[in-house]
């Protein structure tokens, strides 16, 4: 392992651990490995292969398939404009039009100084908050340009920074609750646990 850092490593033999089979860890490895360094960079691809026992090839063919997962370099704030239907009645074409605008991007680009990527999502799920944008996979709305204006000013000078983590953090990557695969018995009871009364 030479890109993982120390802990990140530690961290990902435990999560590993937590599964009957080392490949099932796959998914949450490449969420710790994106947590480190914003994106899954070839170097966390190929350590995280190892620890599940795949190719590099394998974990990119599974990462570019979830859009929540990023293989190339994105800004430390991913904003997703949804246009789907509800987001669309309710004025999300105009809301991306005027992201790109005040951002000096197109969907799909990162402003020049790197603080934020600029993605049209299909649905986000938030059509109670229509037009709905996800910052970091947290959830703003509804919003207009004005909303917008200073979403993008409050993430700029930090005053969300307790609410919205640099890109590529999840709030559950790792697992606190449960056992560990090797300790459950064939009964599903762990080590040194009795069963309920």
């Amino acid at each position: 392992m030479a890109h993982l850092s120390d802990e990140n490593l530690e961290r990902a033999r435990r999560l590993v651990a937590v599964y009957p089979e080392p490949r099932s860890a796959l998914i949450p490895l490449c969420h710790l490995a994106q947590a480190q360094d914003g994106w899954l960079t070839p170097e966390a691809m190929e350590d995280v292969a190892a620890l599940v026992g795949v190719t590099p090839a394998e974990v990119h063919g599974t990462a570019t398939f979830y859009d929540m997962l990023h293989t190339e370099p994105v800004g430390r704030h991913v904003v997703a404009v949804c246009t789907n239907v509800a987001c669309m009645l309710a004025g999300a074409y105009e809301l991306l039009e005027h992201a790109q605008e005040r951002l000096g991007v197109h969907a799909g680009q990162t402003t020049d100084d790197g603080e934020f990527t600029l993605e049209e999502a299909e649905c986000l799920a938030g059509c109670d908050t229509a037009p709905c944008v996800q910052v970091n996979h947290r959830f703003f709305g509804p919003l207009d340009a004005a909303s917008f204006d200073q979403l993008v000013e409050d993430l700029r000078t930090g005053v969300l920074a307790g609410q919205v983590p640099r890109h590529g953090v999840l709030c559950r990557v790792e697992r606190t609750v449960g056992l560990l695969a090797h300790e459950a018995d064939d009964s599903g009871v762990g080590a040194g646990e009795g069963s309920a009364p």
